[in-house]
């Protein structure tokens, strides 16, 4: 996975990472960040996102290769002389300090004189909507509030770059969603470039520009939340961004760009090939469960349908999602939307479902 580095604000070029001198946690990594750019590695743990962050925090050296920031090498600069504001998820806040000496400390690092530091701070607090709180200690705060605070020390002297490592993992889940919007508003609003670590592939996908899926110390795949969601480019990206159907197959086919997979059970459908390129290779058959329709009327003239016997219906507020039996796969999810004219399936029911031949992908098996 390359990606152009002459314009990059940050700027990732061959950067390898080894512990132990053998094994590479990150290997060849090749990645250029925007000016303002707001970008997230998701990836399960061991897949090298915060590795990355790290080595651009300056808290790792890179084993091989060169990371710039605004066309200058940083390899060698220590983390305080890079000028990046950083939040983590367990706040890092001096538990002694008030919230305002808390966001004082990075300013007085940098010797900025005091009058100055209390227009920033104070401009910070209103940033993050904790302007009353300047007196108070972490110890008195909830969770979310210190996050706010640990947030705002990172803004407070106007850094150019803002790494983020999983800073909101502690939260409830209402909070959390809360806060997604406040950062990313908030990142956009002043024009930092941030670079966000994260498994939470919701998150990922509400929250950024552009999405870096790690797995096993490499890029899978790099595209805006849409792109990586509906088009997937292997079938680890497919299978760990948001869920997914796959059904087994043979390529029996591939004739102006649609390659036809015979199912393991013998059925036939129509795919868009992705990274299959003959007849006799074995694929997985990703398709998003939305995308699966039972009501012959919405159907696609084109679609292949199968026959599935509906083994369990999930009834979930806005939608209903129910677990069919589909070419062998007994864990065959369709959501449908809770409209006033939608069937609810029952369980032993036989249906036939299909999908657009487009909305269905043959990738690795």
């Amino acid at each position: 996975m390359t990606s152009d580095t002459t314009d990059a604000f940050v700027a990732f070029d061959s950067v390898q990472k080894s512990y132990d001198g053998e094994t590479l946690v990150v290997k060849d990594l090749n990645l250029s960040i925007g000016k303002g750019e707001f970008l997230t590695m998701l990836g399960p743990s061991g897949s090298g996102k915060t590795t990355c962050l790290m080595m651009l925090a300056g808290f790792e050296t890179a084993t091989h290769g060169e990371i710039t920031l605004d066309g200058k090498p940083i390899n060698n600069i220590p983390p305080h002389k890079r000028g990046i504001g950083m939040v983590f998820q367990n706040y890092a806040l001096f538990p002694h300090m008030t919230v305002a000496e808390n966001l004082a400390f990075p300013l007085e690092v940098r010797k900025i004189g005091r009058s100055e530091r209390e227009e920033k701070i104070a401009r910070a607090l209103d940033m993050v909507q904790m302007g009353a709180f300047g007196g108070r200690r972490p110890a008195q705060l909830s969770g979310g509030q210190q996050q706010r605070i640990a947030l705002a020390r990172a803004l407070v002297f106007e850094p150019e770059l803002v790494l983020m490592d999983e800073p909101l993992g502690a939260l409830d889940k209402q909070l959390r969603e809360t806060l997604q919007f406040e950062i990313t508003n908030l990142a956009h609003e002043l024009g930092i470039t941030t670079v966000y670590v994260t498994h939470d592939q919701t998150e990922a996908l509400t929250m950024s520009d552009r999405v870096a899926v790690f797995d096993d110390g490499r890029i899978q795949q790099l595209a805006a939340p849409d792109q990586l969601y509906e088009q997937p480019q292997n079938s680890f990206v497919a299978q760990f961004i948001g869920e997914n159907n796959t059904l087994m197959g043979t390529v029996s086919k591939i004739e102006g760009g649609v390659a036809e997979v015979t199912l393991d059970d013998g059925e036939v459908i129509d795919t868009v090939p992705v990274n299959v390129s003959q007849v006799g290779e074995r694929t997985l058959v990703s398709i998003r469960p939305e995308r699966v329709e039972f009501n012959k009327d919405r159907l696609h003239p084109d679609a292949h349908t199968l026959k599935a016997e509906v083994k369990e219906f999930i009834y979930m507020g806005d939608i209903y999602r129910t677990r069919l039996s589909v070419a062998g796969n007994e864990d065959f999810i369709i959501k449908t939307r809770n409209a006033p004219d939608q069937r609810r399936l029952k369980p032993g029911e036989m249906i036939e479902i299909g999908w657009r031949p487009e909305d269905c992908r043959a990738l690795d098996a």
